[in-house]
């Protein structure tokens, strides 16, 4: 929902609701409906004013300070999501940096009841489910996860069906989005250059049918984000309609 900050609770629950969602992934980031120096109190609150109207937060994207963690635990909140960047001292030691970190946030994990899921994204992160998975070994399920995001997977040239395998063990949230490669210089330019182009659900390199088939074939249970990711803001509420009831239609 970080597109639709503007909206404090009600008007957000009636928004999401109208669309036809049932819950959201909110982000606790400074200039947000929850930020993070105040969310031990404010995100049980808006928590609630959203169980109110029958909309659940689902995830929160947001540091991994005890006191979101205590602040989920308090609001019924599962998941934290985060993501990796690569440091200046390179990729390899940033992996071996962030295994030791996750290893050290386990003991959170198991004190609030709170998962934490670890997303790619394209450029100076980690960007695929290889990669991701990497950070995996010998870490429980149960504390730390993954959230597959169907877009980066495809950026970084991923077939979602090998994606989604690589990371079934820990998968602990899917998200939807897509996009594809534009151009940005022309032909005339010595290098090409190019940029992602985020879209619709059917126009990107994201295939949404073969990974709706995928994960029902796998009896996949959990919780499936539409991330709302458009290069094209202005038109944002029409395009996540559109989204969720494609979505739906491949999940039914």
């Amino acid at each position: 929902m970080k597109h639709w900050k503007d909206k404090m609770a009600p008007e957000l629950a009636s928004f999401v609701s109208r669309v036809g969602f049932d819950g959201i992934e909110l982000p606790i980031r400074d200039g947000f409906q929850v930020e993070p120096e105040t969310a031990w109190k404010t995100l049980p609150q808006f928590a609630k004013q959203l169980n109110e109207q029958g909309v659940n937060i689902y995830s929160v994207a947001a540091s991994t300070d005890e006191s979101i963690f205590a602040a989920c635990s308090e609001a019924g909140v599962p998941l934290i999501r985060i993501m990796v960047n690569i440091d200046q001292d390179g990729y390899k030691a940033t992996e071996e940096r962030t295994k030791r970190k996750l290893e050290a946030l386990v003991p959170l994990c198991e004190k609030y009841g709170v998962k934490v899921g670890i997303q790619q994204h394209y450029g100076n992160y980690i960007i695929d489910s290889n990669g991701i998975m990497q950070l995996m070994h010998q870490i429980n399920p149960e504390h730390i996860g993954v959230v597959w995001d169907a877009a980066h997977d495809a950026f970084a040239g991923q077939q979602p069906e090998y994606g989604l395998d690589i990371v079934w063990s820990h998968l602990a949230m899917v998200n939807l989005k897509n996009g594809f490669f534009l151009r940005s210089n022309g032909p005339e330019a010595e290098t090409a250059e190019w940029k992602r182009h985020f879209t619709t659900g059917r126009h990107g390199m994201a295939h949404w049918p073969r990974i709706a088939s995928y994960v029902k074939e796998r009896n996949y249970a959990g919780v499936i984000c539409l991330t709302a990711e458009y290069t094209d803001l202005a038109n944002k509420d029409r395009y996540i309609t559109e989204d969720l009831a494609y979505a739906k239609s491949l999940f039914k």
